[in-house]
């Protein structure tokens, strides 16, 4: 349990030594301040839990200071103590914003108990704000922005959202994938079903085998009780399989026979099972060129994809990065019991050039961080961390990197910006495109993963 921090502000030493001793020796920190102007930055830099501040200072009084610290913060209690109390002097105060005023002497038992009750008080509204929070997550717009790509994703989306069919959603990584996926649920005639998610890259053939279709007891060393598989938890609602890209190819004619037949086996026994689902997979990968490649069963990729939706990189909408921005940190302001949380101009600017190779995901990341870091207020340049400068190269980052990489890693960043035009591709690169097919041969890059989704079939347009 972490300690309460008290910012006490008085210019006399005697108050603050008294008050000091007995809030520590009851288990608060204590920080100090002898004006208004080091009240602020105290304020500002300690992010204290409750502020006690006398109302006449050297250098003005508590009515100047309190609107200045709930601009910094306002989720923070803050405790007028004045000599010369009245019920004008007690109204004017909380009209700026104190919760409290109490006449001096003060006894220090009667002020603990005001700042224990503060304390509990703005940690219960800190609490409810998480939980708001954690149940606005839960049904995240998949949709922020207002850009034309993001449009046409939405229009896609709602005229199949009815549908049963299987859906393959297609984007990088971070683009918001798994997100579009449960929005297709909620939205759907199964939401009142479970919506079950298995993530295929980040489990081995046999672990991924037996999460997803069970196992009865003995089936293999250590299954000492039978398990049912994730399929069955989903009976009837949805099974979305991200990274199903990955999935090893023992398992894929698995679910194959699941889409085909609705019958699966757990590992280990004789006997079909039924189950009812709708899959939703997603992959940033080119599922044709794998299938092509036999890297992916061709029959598998046909049924999985009868319908395709493509989530559009954050670059390739950067009219949208702002007021993304902006709805991520009055989410993470309000997860945080802070308000005012906003984006200077700089900020804005660094936001808009940045690549972001991380998409949504990392944007999140990148403003959470700031909002953690920062000393309140709305974020400069300076608050933002990237992988990489906006606008500048990364070439620390790319030290590693041999020529080859190098090389490879450039042809792909054009090849995504003019989304796998070959022509305009070799032109930006000030190459022939001869050279530049050389190069795809050479390196192992097909450029049908970049292009664009046709908006009618979802399937790559040819350039």
């Amino acid at each position: 349990m972490t300690r309460t921090r008290i910012l006490l502000v008085d210019d006399e030493p005697g108050i603050r030594l008294g008050m000091r001793g007995f809030l520590t020796a009851h288990g608060f920190d204590v920080d100090e301040a002898t004006s208004l102007a080091e009240a602020q930055e105290a304020f500002r830099t300690s992010r204290p839990d409750v502020a006690v501040v006398d109302y006449r200072l050297t250098d003005g009084t508590a009515l100047e200071l309190l609107p200045r610290l709930k601009d910094i913060d306002a989720s923070v209690p803050l405790v007028v103590l004045t000599g010369h109390g009245s019920i004008e002097l007690a109204v004017q105060a909380v009209k700026e914003g104190a919760e409290q005023f109490l006449t001096k002497p003060v006894e220090l038992a009667v002020l603990k108990v005001v700042l224990d009750r503060l304390v509990s008080q703005r940690r219960e509204r800190q609490r409810l704000l998480a939980e708001r929070s954690r149940l606005v997550r839960g049904t995240v717009n998949p949709f922020m922005g207002g850009s034309a790509a993001i449009r046409a994703l939405q229009a896609q989306a709602e005229r199949i959202i009815e549908s049963d069919s299987p859906v393959l959603i297609t984007g990088e990584t971070g683009s918001g994938k798994s997100v579009l996926a449960r929005w297709l649920h909620e939205g759907g005639p199964r939401k009142d079903a479970p919506f079950v998610d298995l993530n295929c890259a980040a489990l081995s053939k046999d672990l991924l085998d037996s999460e997803l279709f069970g196992h009865e007891k003995g089936a293999f060393t250590g299954a000492v009780a039978a398990k049912q598989g994730l399929l069955e938890v989903a009976d009837r609602g949805t099974l979305f399989l991200d990274e199903i890209g990955d999935m090893d190819a023992a398992v894929q004619p698995k679910l194959l026979k699941v889409l085909e037949e609705k019958r699966f086996r757990r590992l280990g026994d004789v006997r079909d099972r039924r189950v009812d689902v709708r899959l939703i997979a997603a992959t940033h990968q080119d599922l044709a060129v794998a299938a092509r490649d036999k890297r992916f069963r061709s029959d598998l990729y046909f049924r999985v994809s009868t319908l395709i939706l493509h989530v559009p990189p954050l670059r390739e909408r950067p009219e949208d990065i702002v007021g993304m921005a902006h709805q991520f940190l009055a989410e993470l302001g309000a997860a945080r019991g802070r308000g005012g949380v906003g984006l200077q101009a700089d900020a804005e600017t660094a936001l808009t050039r940045y690549a972001w190779p991380g998409n949504i995901r990392e944007l999140r990341n990148v403003l959470e961080r700031a909002v953690l870091l920062s000393g309140g207020g709305p974020l400069s340049r300076g608050d933002l961390r990237f992988e990489a400068t906006a606008g500048e190269p990364a070439s620390d980052a790319d030290d590693h990197l041999t020529l080859e990489e190098l090389e490879r890693r450039h042809i792909e960043r054009i090849l995504r910006r003019e989304h796998g035009h070959v022509e305009r591709a070799a032109a930006r690169l000030g190459i022939p495109r001869s050279s530049l097919y050389e190069r795809l041969k050479r390196l192992g890059i097909n450029r049908s993963g970049f292009q664009k989704p046709d908006p009618e079939s979802g399937r790559s347009k040819q350039s």
